[in-house]
């Protein structure tokens, strides 16, 4: 469960990808990957849209459901969607990781994945602070965590800001429909950086151990 950078884009015309729905491709047929990640929502909205009920509804003893939100929290201007990293941010999470408990089922908290924002050549880490609050909500709750925001960030400030570009939606003029002047997103991935953010928490499982690592047969694709 989580936001655009995760969510299945059933458009393959055109290059957005999330990472969830590269996931499945580094994992053995023993683990059945159910994506429930939706563009544009944060905590609040996956509750409040009826979306947290649905997995709920769904979910079984023994499932395992990551979580990863904080792009849309962020956003004071929207009402329906703003969570304030101070409280609002870790309640949300600490009520999925409850109910998830309930039905004997297994949270995993991951921080936000970076966006490619550079000032003056570095790397601005604008999500960082709604990524601590999920480390944090995770040492509370004692759930797993993967800390996809300093595995990517790190990742873009070591790559720099012209060879990240690869990773991203850089689309010309006069190719897309809904975008006639072209596009250039640097919060939303291509098939490249789906597979790299997928990657890199592949290989955090594996380096944890995670029980889930043994469903996952390879780190290349």
């Amino acid at each position: 469960m989580g936001d655009s950078t995760m969510s299945d884009k059933p458009n393959l015309a055109y290059p957005e990808r999330g990472w969830g729905q590269l996931l499945p491709q580094f994992a053995s047929p023993t683990l059945n990957i159910v994506n429930h990640a939706a563009n544009g929502r944060s905590t609040r909205r996956f509750k409040d849209e009826g979306r947290w009920q649905m997995l709920l509804s769904e979910l079984k003893e023994g499932d395992y459901v990551l979580i990863q939100f904080g792009h849309n929290d962020q956003k004071k201007e929207d009402p329906a969607r703003y969570a304030s990293v101070e409280r609002d941010y870790p309640q949300f999470l600490g009520d999925f990781i409850a109910d998830i408990r309930k039905k004997n089922a297994i949270p995993i908290l991951a921080s936000s994945i970076c966006r490619r924002h550079f000032k003056d050549g570095k790397l601005d880490r604008n999500l960082k602070d709604y990524a601590e609050a999920a480390r944090k909500v995770a040492q509370r709750e004692k759930v797993d965590f993967v800390d996809l925001q300093s595995l990517t960030c790190d990742f873009l400030a070591e790559t720099g800001e012209a060879d990240s570009q690869q990773y991203f939606i850089q689309v010309p003029a006069d190719l897309y429909a809904r975008y006639p002047e072209g596009k250039s997103d640097n919060t939303h991935l291509n098939v490249q950086g789906a597979a790299k953010v997928a990657q890199f928490f592949v290989r955090d499982l594996l380096r944890q151990q995670h029980p889930l690592a043994k469903h996952f047969y390879r780190q290349r694709l």
